[in-house]
């Protein structure tokens, strides 16, 4: 067995013992969220940005928007893409390089949040025959504390509830002028729960180290009206009556995490 191995069953045997007499080694409540704040307009050169803070994890979000060709099965709809990555600066298991398994799925959660609750009606945003607005979503992660996707799901909001759309004259953007904000609903801006089990017991928010000894995972996405996406991963389980559970809970958290878009 290496020595990341041990290193690994003893962290996870410790998590696991704290956590059967009811406790976190933390401190927190098992439902319990670390401190979450946040910062718009981080990003002097996007249209929009974010900056969110949850516990020792950080991330910021920006947003650019250019006139790009449109899908082919949609030649009337915007486009709207989500990318990631995470810099070798916030964490010693980050690797620099092209976009690993790890990178892929976080952008692809917070990507399918946005695009199920339909935070932006991308119909809007046709601007003439081959020419639509494209909406991209960069996500940098600068310190990794646990729990990637529910701080990257408020900072991409957040990067959009704020964004100013660039003007448009004759099909071109005019860059350093502005026509609005994007035409969107706050109750559609979409709010991720990250729950993790560990043995027989589940808590919400990881730290890094219960992220590492994590069995299971489920990440809910809801909005105000429904569940908008769902991410379950590890080797773990759920039970149907503790993935009904968390769902309730996951609107339960919405309204507390709702309160940092204004």
């Amino acid at each position: 067995m290496s020595k990341f191995s041990v290193l690994s069953k003893v962290r996870k045997e410790f998590i696991t013992s704290f956590l059967d007499k009811g406790k976190r080694v933390d401190g927190r409540d098992f439902m319990e969220y670390r401190h979450i704040e946040a910062e718009t307009n981080v990003v002097e050169n996007a249209e929009g940005s974010a900056l969110v803070r949850l516990g020792t994890t950080q991330i910021i979000a920006g947003l650019k928007v250019e006139i790009v060709e449109p899908f082919p099965q949609e030649p009337d709809r915007g486009i709207m893409i989500t990318n990631a990555e995470l810099l070798p600066l916030a964490s010693e298991n980050f690797e620099p390089g092209p976009p690993d398994e790890r990178t892929i799925e976080f952008a692809r959660v917070v990507d399918r949040g946005i695009r199920s609750a339909e935070v932006v009606d991308l119909s809007k945003y046709y601007i003439d025959e081959g020419k639509v607005l494209g909406f991209f979503v960069d996500l940098y992660v600068l310190d990794y504390g646990g729990n990637l996707f529910d701080a990257g799901t408020l900072a991409a909001a957040l990067a959009l509830k704020t964004a100013r759309l660039p003007k448009i004259e004759n099909g071109e953007l005019i860059r350093g002028e502005y026509s609005g904000g994007l035409d969107l609903d706050i109750n559609k801006l979409p709010t991720s729960t990250t729950f993790t089990k560990i043995g027989d017991n589940i808590i919400l928010d990881p730290n890094v180290d219960e992220e590492m000894a994590y069995d299971s995972q489920l990440v809910v996405t809801v909005n105000d009206d429904y569940v908008v996406a769902m991410q379950k991963r590890g080797t773990g389980s759920f039970k149907k009556s503790e993935v009904l559970n968390l769902v309730d809970k996951s609107f339960e958290k919405r309204k507390d995490l709702k309160k940092l878009y204004g």
